[in-house]
């Protein structure tokens, strides 16, 4: 009986693993973009930051973004369209980035995924904050994170923490007053 109840929990892990693992199917028609513009460069003096030193396509086009040049504070959510907990907790960033506006920079960063599946689930959930594209994992990898979702709390000195999981909106608004000294309300 135990053996087919570690058999039954090592099946749910990879089940579970899988789901903010997997890829997604190919493209269809494609949907318009539904982010805000990139955020200008912070105009840091010296640009330091714990930020892996990346440049990343905005989602909308133009020049790349260096990461390290965000303006700070800032809250990075890494997702994907195809990642059950990201789906869940992205409409909950979208609230952040509404009552936070002028205080906090909130950036999406859509990783490993496809830019049609991405604006498509953004336009279905009315979520408009400014996104990175990042289809090659580069920022996660450079994290040495496998799994999604993981949000990034950069304070004004650009010290970092990371999350690796999705949160819940009071879960949120403590991580930002804890690593970001931004106070928002529910």
């Amino acid at each position: 009986m135990s053996r087919v109840r570690g058999a039954l929990a090592a099946v749910a892990a990879v089940l579970v693993l899988s789901a903010c693992t997997a890829a997604v199917e190919p493209d269809q028609p494609e949907t318009p973009s539904p982010f805000a513009a990139c955020p200008a460069p912070s105009g840091a003096p010296d640009g330091l930051t714990e930020l892996p030193d990346l440049s990343l396509e905005c989602f909308t086009g133009g020049q790349p973004v260096e990461l390290r040049t965000l303006p700070r504070p800032a809250v990075i959510n890494v997702w994907a369209s195809w990642c059950a907990p990201c789906r869940e907790e992205l409409p909950v960033m979208q609230g952040l980035a509404d009552r936070a506006a002028g205080r906090l920079s909130v950036i999406g960063l859509d990783s490993g995924d496809r830019r049609e599946a991405a604006a498509s689930f953004a336009t279905d959930h009315d979520v408009s904050f400014p996104t990175l594209f990042d289809p090659d994992r580069r920022f996660a990898g450079e994290l040495g994170q496998a799994t999604l979702p993981i949000t990034v709390f950069v304070d004004t000195d650009g010290k970092t923490y990371i999350h690796r999981s999705a949160l819940t909106v009071d879960e949120l608004i403590e991580k930002v007053r804890e690593h970001t000294g931004v106070t928002v309300t529910r």
